[in-house]
Order: structure tokens, then C-alpha cells, then sequence
């Protein structure tokens, strides 16, 4: 599970040592754009795994693995929590809107929370619930206007994971809403074969059913689809699998209804090569643009070592054309599980894609990029590579815009030193136009 493996990775000396000589030579010209608008301290929540929701009034929302208080239940670090930032002057303003508990409600929320047509939040745990195996959940702000900073949020279980076919732990990819209201997301593990399902949450008479869509039963089919899926018109689910496929690194998978079930098509294999341009491990999810072209990533190999960003075109019959975008470069040794990007990409009006990665970038803590397109292919720019100081290290999570085409992320540590076992907390960041 990725939440365990972002717990156990532990500070190398090498890499602090370069990450404080980075901070004495990262270019103004990123400071100038990038500004940090909240360090996590572990009381308000540690370890974001998730990027940010916005809504209209540009106030920010997001969840953190752990952190908040201690308890029974998470002793050591605490159970995580959703908490909202707003912007008031010139400074932003942190408010937890929901701690989690563990065996009542939930623990290690590594999805971000979204709204749902309802106007209510949405999201996952990967872990807690009354069976251990984590659960969906719905967040509802307080009846009368809140007086104080501390006014919670009341949560709803919609569904707690059993552990059997149902599935065990989902991941950090975003629930998905289609227009009837039903609910679409994936568990990471779990279902016949253990290795990962697709479900659907119906509401029915005042709560909601569960109906596992399609459960990873073979290498072949892929396994461990962890980031979530997105829906096309004609109501046909797209993911990624981490693992499994014909070339046992991760697949492109389509399911489609037929009848009273759904079937799966695998659209591309990723192969278990280092060396391999097209990468490996694709962890984060897919979007779409209005061309119907899908566009992911993966968190490994390609030419450069360091993943790679590609495009799925339709190409008629049912076939798919996969193409290489760009290849992200990883200049430090290979001793992690996470190098390139983990997340989903975000596509602007004008067709460039943005993203996070990791560990690539020029300080190895990990980078915030976009690739703009033009006839000769993909031109890729930094907008910050993180040194692990105190501009956080490690972001796992997508980027969100607001209006005014400013971009928004949280990294998973940073800065170093400064509680959490010496990691850093986490930050949430702003890089401005």
C-alpha cells in the first residue's frame, strides 16, 4: 500500500546534504514564483499523499495521511484529517474541517476530498473503517453558520470495506460521480484474486449499495489499480493497474458494460524494463482531452529513468495508439519504490499538461512541471524543483488551478528538521503566473 510505503521511507544523508546545499543555490527566479502558504506541523496534520479540490470562492481542500491527534487507534502519528485553507489578506488560513479515528471512521486518507453533485465532500481512507480495510466517506459542513475556526465537519461512512471480494484499501485516486449520482472508484487490493477491484456505489434508500464492477483476477488483466477511474460518454470506465499485464509492469485498461457485467479490454501493457522508453508502474490516473485522446503517466523507467508522460489516441475499431510525450529524467540512485510522477495530469485551455514527480527534478526532491505542445513535439519546463528544505520535498498529489491561473500542490515531507521524525510535515505551495 502506498501509504505504508510513503511511512517507512526514512531520510538518507546524502540526500539532505544536498538538498541543504540546494537551498543556497535554487534560482530567484523560483522563488519569485513559488511561495509555500502553509507548513504542516503534525498537530494540523502530516504526510499530504493527495493534491488539492478548489472551490468557487478559491478556498482550498485536502486531506493528510496522518497527524492531528494521537490516539488509541494511531498512537504513533495520528489517524489524518481534512482541513481547508482560505486566503485572508495576504496570508492563508488553516481550518480541519474532520480528524479521522481509525476503527470509527476511517484512517490514512490518501485521496484528496472532492465535491460531489450534492455540493457535500467525498473521499476515501485507505485504511480504518470497522473492518481495517478503509471506506468511502461524505463530509457535511455544520447546519448554522460556524462561529469558530474548530466547527468539524460531520462525516457519513457510505461504505466500510470488508476485506473479501468487496476489496481491501483504496488508493489515492479521486472517487468518480456520473450523472445519475452513482459513485466510481477502485481499491487497490482485495476482490477474488486479491489483486484489486472497480466498484460502484448506488444510493439506495437511504444509504448506498455496494457492486463490485470488475475484480482483478489474472497477471494478465493488470493489478493493484490503484488511482481511481474516469468515465466517457457512453459511461465506459478508464484506469491504470500499477502492476500485472502481459508485461508485468502495469497496464491501460477500458471496461465496458455488457449486459448485466463489465469487461475488461486492456489498452497497453508496460513492460518491466529500466531501459524501455515507454516506462513502467503507471500510478497515477488518466484524464481526457476533448479530442477523446487519454493522457497518464508512469512512475518509472523511460529513456531518462526517471518515468515517463504519454497519450492514448482512439485509432479506430476499438484500437489505441500509444505514444511517448516525454521521458522524465532521475538523477539520484535507485534505492526508492518512487521516482517519477504518482499523480494525474492536468490539462489548461491552451493544451498543456501539468504534473508533480517524486524524487526527479535537479535536487531529487521531486518537481512540478508542464510540457507545452508544438509541431516538433513536447517542450518540458520546470516551474520548481524541490529541495527538500523549506520549500518541501516529495509531492505525490496532482496540481489544481484557481481563476486567476495560479497553481496549487502539497508536498509529503519537508521541511527537514522540523518534526515528523526529522522529515518535515508536508507542505501546501502556490507558484503564481
Amino acid at each position: 500500500m502506498l501509504g505504508m510505503n510513503l511511512q517507512s521511507l526514512t531520510a538518507r544523508v546524502a540526500s539532505i546534504l544536498l538538498f541543504a546545499l540546494a537551498v543556497l543555490l535554487t534560482p530567484s527566479a523560483q522563488a519569485q514564483t513559488y511561495n509555500v502558504i502553509h507548513t504542516f506541523s503534525g498537530e494540523d496534520g502530516a504526510a499530504p499523499a493527495a493534491g488539492l479540490t478548489i472551490d468557487a470562492r478559491g478556498r482550498l481542500y485536502g486531506s493528510t495521511q496522518s497527524g492531528g491527534p494521537q490516539n488509541g487507534s494511531c498512537p504513533e502519528d495520528g489517524c489524518g484529517g481534512v482541513f481547508r485553507l482560505a486566503q485572508q489578506g495576504s496570508g492563508w488560513t488553516l481550518t480541519p474541517l474532520f480528524q479521522f479515528d481509525g476503527p470509527g471512521d476511517g484512517a490514512a486518507p490518501m485521496a484528496r476530498p472532492v465535491f460531489g453533485p450534492n455540493g457535500l465532500l467525498y473521499g476515501t481512507t485507505a485504511a480504518g473503517g470497522s473492518m481495517g480495510n478503509g471506506l468511502v466517506y461524505s463530509l457535511r459542513p455544520p447546519a448554522t453558520a460556524c462561529k469558530t475556526a474548530l466547527c468539524a465537519w460531520t462525516e457519513t461512512a457510505l461504505y466500510q470495506f470488508a476485506g473479501g471480494s468487496d476489496g481491501v484499501s483504496p488508493g489515492f485516486g479521486d472517487v468518480t460521480f456520473d450523472n445519475a449520482g452513482n459513485i466510481y472508484g477502485t481499491t487497490s487490493a482485495g476482490g477474488f484474486a486479491r489483486l484489486g477491484t472497480v466498484y460502484e456505489l448506488t444510493p439506495s434508500n437511504g444509504g448506498w449499495t455496494e457492486k463490485v464492477l470488475y475484480s482483478f483476477s489474472s497477471g494478465a488483466g493488470g493489478s493493484r489499480p490503484g488511482s481511481g477511474v474516469i468515465l466517457d460518454q457512453a459511461g465506459n470506465l478508464y484506469g491504470t493497474t500499477e502492476s500485472g499485464g502481459t508485461g508485468g509492469c502495469g497496464t491501460v485498461y477500458e471496461l465496458s458494460p455488457v449486459g448485466s457485467g463489465w469487461t475488461e479490454k486492456v489498452l497497453y501493457n508496460f513492460q518491466c524494463d529500466f531501459g524501455s522508453p515507454d516506462g513502467f508502474s503507471p500510478i497515477g490516473g488518466l484524464i481526457f482531452d476533448a479530442a477523446g485522446n487519454l493522457y497518464g503517466t508512469t512512475n518509472l523507467g523511460g529513456a531518462n529513468n526517471g518515468g515517463t508522460v504519454f497519450e492514448l489516441s482512439p485509432a479506430g475499431g476499438g484500437n489505441w495508439t500509444f505514444n511517448v510525450l516525454y521521458s522524465l529524467s532521475y538523477i539520484g540512485t535507485f534505492d526508492f519504490i518512487y521516482y517519477g510522477p504518482t499523480g494525474s495530469l492536468v490539462m489548461d485551455a491552451s493544451g498543456r499538461l501539468y504534473g508533480t514527480t517524486v524524487m526527479d527534478g535537479a535536487f531529487t526532491g521531486g518537481s512540478v512541471f508542464q510540457l507545452t505542445p508544438s509541431n516538433d513535439g513536447w517542450s518540458y519546463t520546470s516551474l520548481h524543483d524541490f529541495t527538500g528544505g523549506s520549500d518541501g520535498g516529495e509531492p505525490f498529489g496532482s496540481v489544481v488551478f484557481d481563476t486567476g491561473g495560479n497553481l496549487y500542490g502539497t508536498t509529503s515531507v519537508g521541511p527537514f528538521g522540523g518534526g515528523c521524525e526529522g522529515r518535515g510535515c508536508g507542505v501546501v505551495w502556490e507558484i503564481t503566473p
